[in-house]
């Protein structure tokens, strides 16, 4: 493994602004139907974002490593997870900058190779003022040597006791505009050619952050806009795009436990959260 110590604390800055019509594709997304004042937690994940010229991509559809981000040999990424901490709410029409920050870059072995956690802290300021902190992490590895099969939907699987549950079906038309929305250009996504036969995944992939923001509305519709004040997920097995998921929130106090189970039951998303006072 190549020693990324020298990376560690590397920072950029990206500006941005709560545009209204980038807030109504993003409330159209996802099916939100709020007053026109109400930005909705995880809009965030759709300001300050890269913007290399197309021709730099890499053939995945992401830019280009050696950067910002270090040049690694691992093919596949995946976001894994986020600990999101909403210090102040969002307002449209507010200017805002992004401070992206390389916290860490630990290798590990896993049952499936040898895998790197890159750990990115991002804040968000308007001003002077953080509105939200977060720490991404993203995992790379090789690509598998076999196909991954298509898990088998059994809708009557036992997936606990919960206060509440809803049940989705991730569409080609709902992933293509949340990589629209979030500028995202990661192939399996969207190329069902390169998705199967290159990734070796059996179907389109749905985002790891659409659907935590799909958790997010849940509790929006459970508890309220802008009521969290923090929110921790972390992505267990990918789902699929046609597929049915279901997504549960139970709650004690303050404290919300969500899940998000795939068509088989099995548990493909994890996410804790806490309640403002």
């Amino acid at each position: 493994m190549t020693d990324f110590q020298d990376w560690i604390g590397k920072t950029e800055f990206h500006k941005d602004a709560v545009a209204l019509s980038s807030l109504q594709r993003f409330k159209s997304t996802l099916g939100y139907d709020c007053d026109d004042s109400i930005v909705p937690d995880g809009f965030h994940w759709c300001l300050g974002l890269p913007t290399e010229n197309t021709q730099t991509l890499g053939v995945d559809g992401h830019p280009p490593l050696g950067g910002f981000m270090p040049s690694l040999s691992f093919p596949r990424r995946m976001w894994a997870g986020s600990d999101v901490e909403f210090l102040s709410p969002l307002k449209p029409a507010m200017e805002i900058e992004r401070k992206s920050t390389i916290a860490s870059i630990e290798s590990k072995s896993g049952r499936s190779g040898d895998l790197l956690f890159v750990k990115l802290d991002h804040e968000t300021f308007s001003g002077s003022t953080c509105l939200i902190r977060e720490r991404q992490t993203i995992v790379y590895r090789d690509h598998p040597n076999e196909k991954s099969p298509l898990p088998k939907e059994d809708m009557n699987a036992d997936i606990g006791e919960w206060d509440f549950t809803e049940s989705v079906v991730p569409t080609t038309p709902l992933l293509f505009r949340y990589s629209s929305i979030t500028f995202n250009s990661h192939r399996i996504h969207y190329d069902q050619n390169y998705a199967v036969n290159v990734e070796l995944y059996p179907e389109l992939v749905v985002h790891g952050p659409l659907t935590a923001s799909l958790l997010l509305r849940l509790c929006a519709n459970r508890f309220g806009h802008n009521k969290l004040k923090t929110f921790k997920y972390r992505a267990k097995s990918p789902l699929y795009q046609g597929q049915s998921l279901r997504l549960a929130v139970r709650s004690s106090g303050e404290d919300v436990e969500l899940c998000a189970f795939g068509g088989d039951g099995r548990v493909a998303m994890q996410a804790t959260a806490t309640l403002n006072n």
